[in-house]
């Protein structure tokens, strides 16, 4: 039986915290901020938690390498 590999893109662009959370990065941070608010750019210095059914599926993605 071949072995489960973990998802090479969700590996690079998500997190799973301890606590069983899925974090991952804002979009729109790259470039072209000097046109964008600072109060948008300060909200998306943070990082986003993912926490309905679509974090179970990135979890389990990315399980083999948890």
């Amino acid at each position: 039986m071949p072995k489960q590999k973990t998802h090479k893109g969700m590996k690079r662009r998500f997190k799973v915290t301890a606590s069983g959370k899925v974090t991952h990065r804002n979009a729109n941070r790259g470039h072209f901020l000097s046109h964008k608010g600072g109060k948008r750019t300060r909200q998306m210095r943070n990082d986003n938690i993912i926490c309905n059914a679509e974090a179970k599926l990135i979890a389990a993605a990315m399980a083999p390498g948890l």
